[in-house]
């Protein structure tokens, strides 16, 4: 691996983490219509860390709830970003197939660390709102934004 490699990988990962932050967001809203759910209790109970288990209950938006929800999965998309573009500089994946596949082992490590080691007042709280096929869903959202994201480094680097 060589230095260059590894070159504007914090930049890498603030862009890739944004892009899946983005379709994360997108994601659990278009989850919790699906369950006819307000489409910001999810993102409202990432908040459950500050405000409580009951976050998820309120359906509109305010910074209480929905800006620090929302901040809280950006810094966690941010968190995972990293190592997955740090990983994408080590082995690049050869096709748009082997990225999105790297993609989904992301959002899956990502998920295991979030709901089997993590303390549940740490959680992303999705768990308060969402059944588990309407978070599968979310973290599929996430992984095609790490893929999403990933594949935007590869054009900005080859120019």
């Amino acid at each position: 691996m060589t230095q260059e490699r590894f070159a504007g990988l914090g930049t890498a990962a603030l862009v890739t983490g944004s892009v899946a932050s983005a379709l994360s967001f997108v994601g659990l809203a278009v989850a919790a219509e699906a369950e006819g759910k307000a489409p910001l209790r999810p993102i409202n109970a990432t908040s459950h860390w500050l405000n409580g288990d009951f976050a998820g209950l309120y359906g509109g938006a305010d910074r209480r709830r929905t800006g620090v929800g929302y901040a809280t999965n950006h810094a966690a998309c941010l968190f995972w970003a990293l190592p997955f573009m740090a990983w994408q500089r080590a082995r690049p994946a050869g096709s748009a197939g082997a990225l999105m596949r790297d993609g989904l082992a992301m959002a899956a490590i990502a998920a295991a660390v979030d709901y089997g080691a993590t303390p549940k007042r740490f959680t992303p709280g999705w768990e308060l709102v969402l059944s588990k096929a309407g978070m599968a869903g979310a973290y599929a959202a996430l992984a095609v934004g790490f893929a999403a994201g990933a594949s935007l480094d590869r054009r900005r680097l080859r120019r």
